[in-house]
């Protein structure tokens, strides 16, 4: 049985779509980062229309869209790219962002992976050390979407607004 990908659950999500980050780095093998890097503003077009059709989507049909982050201070490059990029990428789609600092996040029950969490299920983001997506994985069984709503509860409510989040 293969996992649906994020595109075709979203299509179909009703109530909610939480995705919590808790990585430094996705860059892996990303030219839009090595792009940017090298200096060219931040521009990834055809995907953040397509990203934007699907969130917009999503809301549309009674979705509520938040994305958490658990970053580091110093940020490294990569999220100083991502923080650069959310109002473009993700803000302009509708999604609600916010950041909470690592040394506010020690005391929270945390899953091993970022997630997505969607209606009922959960899907698992795997990356390698390197920020390479590794594949994803969904999951339905009750104890883990509550483990994953809690804990993407207890990050928002910590978590300071893109808005307002300065980056150390």
């Amino acid at each position: 049985m293969t996992t649906p990908t994020l595109g075709e659950l979203l299509t179909s999500v009703r109530k909610r779509a939480w995705h919590l980050e808790m990585r430094d780095d996705y860059a892996g093998t990303s030219p839009a980062f090595a792009a940017w890097r090298a200096g060219v503003a931040y521009d990834r077009g055809p995907a953040d229309r397509a990203w934007r059709a699907l969130v917009r989507s999503a809301i549309a049909h009674g979705a509520e869209v938040r994305r958490a982050r658990i970053v580091s201070e110093p940020i490294s490059d990569y999220i100083r790219y991502e923080h650069e990029a959310t109002s473009a990428a993700n803000l302009a789609a509708g999604e609600e962002v916010r950041w909470l600092p690592r040394r506010q996040a020690s005391d929270l029950a945390l899953p091993g992976n970022d997630f997505w969490l969607l209606d009922d299920a959960v899907l698992f983001n795997h990356f390698l050390g390197d920020g390479t997506w590794n594949g994803s994985e969904a999951i339905t069984q009750p104890t883990v979407v509550q483990l994953c709503e809690r804990a993407f509860e207890a990050v928002w409510h910590r978590g300071i607004d893109h808005r307002t989040y300065r980056p150390a």
